[in-house]
């Protein structure tokens, strides 16, 4: 779809700055964005990738330095929100379910793979293609466009929401939910929320196995990926735009906000949460019942909420625990003083 540049930024009550005689072909992250797009800037973490951008156009707020000369700025007092109505007014997915049927169901468009075994209660719609070796258990679901790779096993109540793509060997047990919506809402100036478009998708690499309950929402703009031999234990949140490198594995309970960034080769243990927009270095141990709030750049075991290095997080635990003999020995040193202020105010005398 092309959306003349002047109607955006009428809709959004937007200032233009630079060339607006074009039209957007699209819409997309700030380190994403190729020519022809539009996108935004509002968090200062994000001003990083502003001289790198291919973007053609970007809503910032007023009195942002325009020291590019090859991209048009759009002045808007929240650019977050404009960005968001103009994705709400454009580009918002239609979705057409009318010729998926309750019952087990394939639809002539569909292609399916050798030696592939399909149970009860299946739908199979339009445009999905399923590869060799694939075993579909009792009531999958699967939507538009779903690309799963060979030899892979999807158990029961397993749903794959449209565009999604699955690479080969992947596992996924029983009630798990693959491009569910992200978390995605914005308030208006009377504090009413308004859903956010979520028209991303999920891509999960080769040898991925994903426990049961496990939710992965698709990613507002772009793409939310867990990487190569990635294991999820059951019950584990990953919100939009979350990528998780190869071979990280994360125990059941965690949970992970939208756009965070998990490395390679990490070991993440029950219950612990993860801020958005974050980054977390290769080769990180995060104990159970951990709280990051803020990027990991190094290597290493961490602990606490905060999260902190284990060995700090433990000294300051002890601490914690002593705590009660702290006070006791406080107040026996008051007492003392008190005492040797007292012999000091005798002697005086």
């Amino acid at each position: 779809m092309k959306v003349k540049l002047v109607e955006a930024a009428e809709l959004v009550g937007g200032k233009i700055f630079g060339d607006s005689n074009f039209e957007i072909n699209n819409i997309a992250k700030i380190e994403e964005a190729q020519s022809g797009d539009l996108t935004f800037l509002y968090l200062p973490a994000y001003e990083k990738y502003f001289t790198s951008t291919k973007a053609s156009a970007i809503l910032v707020k007023p009195n942002f330095t325009k020291s590019r000369n090859d991209i048009t700025y759009i002045e808007v007092n929240d650019p977050n929100k404009a960005f968001f109505n103009i994705l709400i007014h454009y580009f918002s997915p239609e979705f057409n379910l009318s010729g998926i049927d309750p019952s087990s169901f394939i639809h002539p468009s569909a292609s399916i793979g050798k030696n592939v075994s399909i149970g009860k209660n299946v739908v199979i719609s339009a445009g999905c293609r399923i590869g060799d070796n694939v075993k579909i258990f009792h009531n999958t679901v699967l939507l538009d466009d779903v690309v799963i790779g060979d030899d892979s096993i999807l158990f029961q109540n397993v749903s794959i929401r449209e565009k999604c793509r699955l690479g080969k060997r992947v596992i996924i047990h029983p009630g798990t939910v693959i491009g569910s919506d992200g978390f995605g809402f914005f308030s208006d100036d009377k504090g009413v929320y308004h859903k956010i478009p979520q028209i991303g998708i999920v891509i999960i690499e080769d040898d991925v196995e994903l426990g049961a309950n496990v939710t992965v929402d698709r990613a507002s703009l772009g793409a939310t990926i867990i990487k190569r031999g990635v294991k999820l234990d059951n019950l584990v949140q990953v919100a939009h735009n979350v990528v998780i490198g190869e071979n990280t594995v994360i125990s059941a309970q965690t949970g992970i906000s939208g756009s965070a960034k998990i490395g390679n080769n990490c070991m993440i243990a029950g219950q612990v949460g993860i801020v958005g927009h974050i980054e977390i270095s290769d080769n990180v141990i995060l104990i159970a019942q951990s709280g990051v709030s803020k990027a990991i750049t190094k290597p290493g075991q961490y602990f606490g909420s905060p999260a902190k290095e284990f060995k700090t997080a433990l000294r300051l635990e002890a601490h914690v625990r002593n705590l009660p003999e702290y006070a006791d020995k406080i107040k026996l040193l008051e007492n003392q003083i008190k005492s040797l202020q007292e012999e000091i105010k005798k002697l005086s005398e």
